[in-house]
């Protein structure tokens, strides 16, 4: 039977929580992300813990390596992205549309839609609504960049304090610390494998695609990084960055090199490297490089992603499989505590 002063303590528990989080609401958005990017470089830390016999440097190398591998390509993309956006004025506008026209003209169907979809009045008002959606880009992303230095903030304070962090979480968790320890270590695996395979093939996908636009006379680090970002969305994938590469290089190149964009985006990259070396670079991280016993299914991974960041954005790729993971491992623990306590009624 529960206690008068037990009931007490669990009321002023509840009340300090529901307190606490009216306070650092703000903050638990870059707090769990950083708590589960740890997780996910958890065994790397480890290892240079022991090497460096210094949590501290330990944890200022892995937040230096996390700026340099994440976050240093996203500022790059958005600062000489933008520079390329103000290049494009209205003369250069009116010639795509002048060539779209023309080579609409010899299509029945577009023959129709053109004459409306591309008048002067239209294309006024496209620019209108970019010009608007680039002002709210502007204010997301100050919301991102000041989400990301809080990333990174907590993510050094996690890794600097370490166990004793993980220690606090398993305690409050109402299960044993046997059970506690498998689910975060279920999730800490599912989320090692997931972090190291998003970002290798990001780069491999992205420095394909750089290879070949560099060709054309294009900044290949920049679309190669755009890419690379790009191959993280599902299902759409790189087909947001290719098609209207392609188009424009129709418009400004030829034809044929509109066509090789395309079709070299297509074969090489979203079929031989999506579809067949993706899971050989998967398979590889996971049991070679890992050496994880963990069972991650492709599918679910891939759907937890795609929820993710449908859900929360950019931080949905990592959060989405984090979730889904802890999902599994609670649903497992309640398996198995509800068949003992069937079997003990039947006792």
């Amino acid at each position: 039977m529960i206690s008068n002063k037990s009931l007490m303590i669990t009321a002023l528990f509840v009340f300090t929580v529901i307190g606490a989080y009216s306070i650092y609401q703000p903050f638990l958005l870059p707090l769990t992300v950083a708590i589960l990017l740890t997780m996910a470089t958890y065994n790397l830390t480890k290892k240079m813990i022991k090497f460096f016999k210094s949590r501290k440097i330990s944890a200022a190398i892995a937040t230096v390596l996390l700026i340099l591998i994440i976050f240093a390509p996203i500022v790059y993309m958005a600062t000489t992205g933008v520079g390329y956006m103000s290049e494009l004025n209205v003369e250069k506008i009116k010639h795509v549309t002048v060539v779209f026209k023309t080579f609409g003209e010899e299509i029945p169907i577009v023959k129709e839609w053109i004459p409306t979809a591309l008048s002067d009045e239209k294309i006024a008002e496209y620019i209108q609504e970019a010009t608007s959606y680039l002002t709210t880009a502007g204010s997301v992303g100050l919301g991102f960049v000041k989400n990301m230095i809080l990333v990174l903030v907590f993510y050094f304070l996690i890794n600097y304090y370490g166990e004793r962090f993980f220690d606090l979480i398993r305690a409050l968790m109402p299960i044993s610390k046997m059970k506690s320890a498998k689910m975060i270590h279920e999730v800490s695996s599912t989320m090692e494998v997931v972090f190291y395979s998003i970002i290798v093939t990001a780069i491999f996908e992205g420095f394909l695609f750089g290879i070949m636009v560099s060709y054309f006379g294009y900044n290949g680090l920049l679309f190669g990084v755009i890419y690379g970002f790009a191959s993280l969305i599902p299902i759409i994938g790189g087909a947001v960055v290719w098609i209207p590469v392609s188009l424009y290089a129709w418009t400004t190149i030829d034809a044929n090199a509109a066509i090789f964009i395309a079709s070299y985006s297509v074969v090489v990259i979203s079929i031989i490297a999506d579809t067949f070396i993706k899971p050989v670079i998967i398979k590889v991280i996971k049991e070679d490089l890992l050496k994880s016993n963990i069972e991650v299914n492709e599918i679910v991974i891939f759907f937890s992603i795609l929820a993710g960041m449908s859900t929360y954005g950019f931080w949905g790729m990592i959060l989405g499989p984090a979730i889904t993971s802890f999902l599994i491992a609670i649903t497992k623990i309640y398996i198995d505590y509800n068949s003992k306590e069937q079997l003990l009624a039947k006792q």
